[in-house]
């Protein structure tokens, strides 16, 4: 196990959240590292180095694995799946069935849901809104 759920824990939108600490070094985190929040083991792998930091949240059904890095205020719910060694950040959501793979990065305040599939190396920010569409 990389990670593990700590007894602090936060209420977000009805669902009990919880903070993430590193068990192991790997990747840029270090073992004792606290993360950001998740609903439940179900929210992030314990394989390879992906990662919550900082104030992030993933919750509901929404999956984050591989490399990929989810940072600062950005939240994914709902059914999102963020991976490879795609990056959420700054205040982004990504939410609904919207994927975020490859190399994407989506930041500052923008939206992806719906089914809206950003990859490659895509960059999606500002205010721009995405759904139902492909990028990248």
């Amino acid at each position: 196990m990389k990670y593990r759920l700590t007894d602090e824990t936060m209420e977000y939108y009805g669902r009990t959240l919880h903070r993430i600490q590193a068990l192991i070094d790997f990747g840029i985190v270090k073992a004792g590292d606290l993360g950001g929040w998740i609903q439940s083991e179900k929210n992030l792998s314990q394989n390879l180095n992906c990662w919550v930091f900082d104030k992030a949240k993933v919750f509901g059904k929404a999956w984050v694995f591989g490399n990929a890095l989810v940072c600062n205020n950005a939240w994914v719910s709902g059914d999102a799946w963020i991976f490879n060694e795609a990056q959420v950040f700054d205040d982004a959501w990504v939410y609904g069935e919207a994927k975020v793979s490859g190399n994407a990065k989506v930041f500052d305040n923008a939206q992806v849901y719906g089914n809206a599939l950003v990859s490659g190396n895509a960059q999606v920010y500002g205010n721009a809104e995405i759904t139902d569409g492909c990028i990248g």
